[in-house]
């Protein structure tokens, strides 16, 4: 059964996806004042940030941090949450043969963890790595080895990777390690090392928060957020329609005319002034009416998505490990992170003599992980902790599974290309946005999520913003006037300070200043006649043959004192340049060691 709309319904916004990306478009738009209904296909808000609720636990699919350089995504968060936004310690390790390993790897712990001759040939495979590094760096493989070595490398990173991602490392483009790594500039590694130290001990209040030490976290999870936007977009006079599935996507020249919907049985249809969508890209080309071209159709059918399961386990037992969660980089088992949600919050286990742990599996929708039985995956998951060495199977109470389809948009080889062919056949239109993770098939935080969420609202409010710049080059975060003008100081400082020097510039430069510096003393003393003087000048000719205190020895000096201060100048130049390169690729080492360590800590 098809339903129009009754004409009041017309020119509102539309936002397909209820998630954090759409629900804070509406929540911008709604506070301007304009009318928007948000389609949500599933049961409950929140997307890949929803919170499951299970007898009074609380679990998250997957774990969200919350921290952001965007300062008004905090100030939503903020407002939104107030005192249920809470401040927590942050401990994440890699779990390995029974045996925790901090991150980034220290020489003790490896010491410690792998043994005295494993550890001395995981340096032998380091230093191997640092003398005759891959030349090629196209494939997340080749990034790891050259600054791990290739024993560490198959320890700690290629089975988690290849867990991920369900593919070889070899096969993983470089891109979404150069996604954390390509806004390493001379600034960046300029500013870390010189004034990384003054805000080490920053208090709660400072500007500067650590990714390492804390972040912060809502009471009950990342859903009790997002129940509470769709509760103030309804307040505001918008709505958030619950299992409504997007059908079809109607269009002609370059609007979206309406869209089709699936919704309480019914099938209806919404007319629309200005369409959001949050929903998987290729989805949403497949959904129009009338058809993309075949060419469109084929880059959206290429593209590819990693899906995602929680299975989690209601544990008898206080404390199992102190991390928020840890990542298990055993190959034996399936298993490839544990989150530990009384650790993220206390609020989330109602009973604080069990532990509530989560335990996130990745696969393909459809194959043998995501099809298996409910209980039979809570069955797999007391096998494997117990294998683990973690918890005890009879330890375990009760369990509860969530899966979340289409959780992280794959960059394999095809991706990019097949992307950029959806941009081009989507810019034809004037009233359709897509924002998002799944939405702009791009590895989103959170946070950028929302940042397209605002800008496509301000967009229909009459801005222009290029929403495919958002984490570009991790260009997304805003700089408040203070903020612009401390880092132009800082990159004018770091290219006068770190550029290289020109050897032969300088050693020309000092060479000609000795020169002349000599002929004028030799000079001066000879017009002035000043023989008391002259006797140290005399002792050049221990070192400069034929040089005299006369005119001819003044020009015999030129040669000399040009010559000597060249090499002097030459040498100079060269042992400063080798040192500041050296300095500066010890500096950008380690902060691309943390960078990727934040790179992990978004899967």
């Amino acid at each position: 059964m098809s339903t129009i709309m009754k004409e009041s319904d017309r020119g509102r916004v539309l936002i397909a996806g209820a998630g954090p990306a759409g629900l804070t478009a509406a929540y911008e738009l709604s506070r301007a004042g304009c009318e928007c209904l948000v389609l949500e296909k599933d049961s409950v808000v929140g997307g890949i940030a929803r919170t499951v609720k299970h007898k009074g636990y609380y679990f998250d699919i997957g774990g969200h941090r919350f921290f952001s350089k965007i300062e008004r995504v905090n100030k939503l968060w903020m407002a939104v949450l107030e005192e249920d936004f809470i401040r927590r310690e942050r401990l994440s390790r890699i779990y390995y043969n029974k045996k925790f390993f901090h991150y980034p790897l220290s020489p003790l712990n490896c010491l410690l963890g792998l043994g005295v001759w494993n550890s001395f040939l995981a340096l032998l495979s380091y230093l191997a790595a640092f003398l005759f590094p891959s030349k090629q760096e196209d494939s997340f493989e080749h990034w790891i080895r050259n600054r791990f070595g290739n024993r560490l490398y198959n320890t700690f990173f290629k089975s988690y990777t290849e867990k991920v991602w369900g593919i070889p490392c070899s096969e993983i483009g470089a891109e979404w390690a150069a996604q954390r790594i390509k806004g390493l500039s001379l600034l960046a590694v300029v500013k870390h090392a010189l004034i990384d130290s003054r805000f080490k001990n920053k208090s709660k209040a400072g500007t500067i928060k650590s990714l390492i030490g804390q972040f912060d976290y809502p009471k009950y999870g990342p859903g009790m957020l997002w129940e509470r936007v769709a509760e103030l977009v309804g307040q505001n006079g918008s709505q958030v329609w619950l299992e409504s599935q997007v059908e079809a996507i109607l269009w002609e020249g370059s609007s979206v005319k309406a869209l089709e919907i699936q919704r309480n049985g019914h099938r209806e249809t919404v007319d629309a002034a200005e369409l959001i969508s949050s929903m998987p890209i290729g989805e949403v080309i497949q959904k129009l009416r009338p058809a993309a071209p075949p060419e469109v159709l084929d880059a959206a059918n290429a593209l590819r998505y990693r899906d995602f399961l929680t299975v989690a386990l209601i544990i008898d037992r206080p404390h199992v490990f102190p991390d928020n969660w840890i990542y298990v980089h055993e190959p034996a088992v399936k298993l490839g992170r544990i989150q530990n949600f009384k650790n993220w919050s206390p609020s989330m286990v109602p009973d604080q003599t069990k532990t509530c742990l989560g335990l996130e599996y990745f696969c393909f929708e459809g194959d043998s992980l995501w099809t298996m039985k409910d209980e039979e995956l809570i069955e797999l998951g007391k096998r494997e902790l117990e294998l683990l060495g973690l918890v005890k199977s009879d330890e375990v109470k009760e369990g509860r599974v969530a899966r979340m389809p289409k959780a992280y948009p794959i960059y394999d080889s095809a991706y990019r290309d097949s992307l950029e062919t959806l941009r081009k056949f989507l810019d034809k239109f004037d009233n359709f946005q897509v924002i998002g993770r799944n939405g702009m098939h791009r590895y989103n935080n959170q946070d950028h999520s929302m940042l397209t969420g605002m800008l496509a609202a301000e967009n229909i409010l009459g801005a222009k913003h290029d929403l495919w710049k958002v984490n570009d080059e991790q260009e997304y975060h805003e700089e408040t006037p203070d903020e612009k003008a401390e880092n132009i100081l800082w990159e004018k400082l770091a290219k006068s300070t770190y550029a290289r020097m020109d050897k032969l510039g300088f050693a020309t430069a000092v060479g000609a200043t000795c020169a002349m510096l000599l002929f004028a003393a030799t000079m001066m003393l000879v017009l002035r006649g000043d023989h008391a003087a002259q006797p140290t000048l005399h002792l050049l000719r221990e070192y400069f043959i034929g040089y005299r205190v006369t005119k001819a020895g003044a020009f015999i000096g030129v040669a000399y004192a040009f010559v000597w201060g060249f090499m002097f100048g030459w040498l100079f130049s060269y042992l400063r340049n080798l040192f500041i390169a050296f300095y500066i690729y010890r500096a950008k080492r380690k902060i691309e060691l943390l960078t990727f360590k934040d790179f992990l800590d978004h899967f």
